[in-house]
């Protein structure tokens, strides 16, 4: 004899819409965050603090617009087919209009009129932000891995970590990569572009007013791409000037005796030249002190006056900075994994004599 089959009776319609409910109320919640005007958030995008991030801002904004026009059509239409022309008691079958000659070629047409206005301020857009401007600042780019480092070719001037720029003036800058793909975005600024081993790749940028702009890697580079950071540092015309003519200047020796002396002693001692630079200018006791390989690590010349340091990654908020450089020099590869810059077993001592060393690199 067969046994009937007897299956559960299905669940109610309400216990199937409360599962969708907690989901739904979490990603309600947390789109909401964004309409909050959140304080100190250095990578938002939609606050625009320069003209070519104004442009992408622009463009953003319109088809965002365009966009909400279409989806509200749709739902409506949607919505209204579902009351309007549901299955009722004695109602006759809608008319048919499959294979409408006017539907077709009108849900052909309006699509294709909608994406040529949405085409055109966006190419518009994106021929004017590819080439810079003849009166532009020049500063060339080079991705590694994880920092960035800086060149300003018309002066001499070599730099890490944080991109100084006078404020109200374009920069454009011309970008590759010494190793693998990587990414410059600074939000505020303007978007992301490529950096490409072998290619030079460029970047107009320009900050209205003097501020503290961050950025960040945004094309995944390794181990430690989520630590591969940038600052922009936009100064008056004048204070920018100043800072240049600062930075051409070579390094001040530190004097017999003190502990910013042993610190230069320990740099000399522990293999810190195979990657670093530091110019003493050619009337120091002390010759300039080149990687005798190839280049590889940040030029310490003047560390002291950049704020970060370990791909603007250090210090992070709350950190005092002394602190912040006794973690990286106790051990650089525990605190950035994947960093080239070695655990040299420096001694408590050591750390700090050349933590005095480093401060006096301005």
């Amino acid at each position: 004899m067969m046994r009937r089959m007897v299956h559960p009776p299905p669940p109610p319609r309400w216990g199937l819409l409360s599962r969708w409910v907690g989901p739904v109320l979490v990603g309600l919640t947390l789109a909401s965050c964004s309409l909050v005007d959140i304080p100190d958030a250095p990578l938002d995008s939609l606050e625009p603090a320069g003209p070519f991030a104004r442009q992408i801002d622009d463009l953003f904004w319109l088809v965002f617009w365009i966009a909400a026009g279409i989806f509200v059509v749709v739902q409506g239409g949607i919505l209204a087919a579902v009351f309007l022309f549901r299955d009722r008691e004695g109602r006759r079958e809608p008319k048919q209009i499959h294979g409408s000659p006017k539907l077709e070629v009108a849900w052909t047409v309006v699509p294709a009129l909608i994406l040529a206005v949405i085409a055109v301020p966006t190419l518009r857009t994106l021929f004017d932000l590819t080439e810079c401007g003849e009166d532009a600042i020049t500063v060339e780019v080079i991705g590694h891995q994880w920092w960035f480092e800086y060149r300003y070719p018309d002066s001499g001037v070599e730099t890490a970590n944080v991109l100084v720029i006078p404020a109200g003036r374009e920069v454009c800058l011309e970008m590759t990569s010494d190793d693998v793909i990587h990414s410059f975005w600074v939000p505020k600024l303007n978007g992301k572009r490529d950096v490409v081993p072998g290619q030079t790749t460029l970047l107009r940028i320009q900050a209205d007013q003097p501020g503290l702009y961050w950025g960040h890697c945004a094309e995944f580079c390794g181990l430690s791409h989520s630590l591969m950071r940038a600052r922009v540092r936009a100064v008056p015309p004048a204070e920018f000037e100043a800072w240049l003519a600062a930075q051409q200047q070579p390094a001040t020796p530190p004097e017999e005796g003190t502990q910013a002396y042993q610190g230069l002693q320990v740099f000399l001692n522990r293999g810190c030249t195979q990657c670093h630079t530091v110019d003493y200018g050619p009337d120091s006791s002390f010759t300039n002190i080149v990687p005798e390989e190839a280049f590889n690590g940040p030029n310490l010349t003047h560390f002291a006056d950049r704020e970060v340091f370990a791909g603007a990654a250090f210090p992070y908020e709350g950190l005092p900075y002394d602190e912040a450089l006794r973690q990286w020099l106790a051990d650089p590869p525990k605190a950035k994994p994947g960093s080239f810059m070695p655990d040299l077993g420096l001694t408590a001592a050591e750390i700090e004599d050349l933590i005095a060393w480093l401060k006096t690199l301005e």
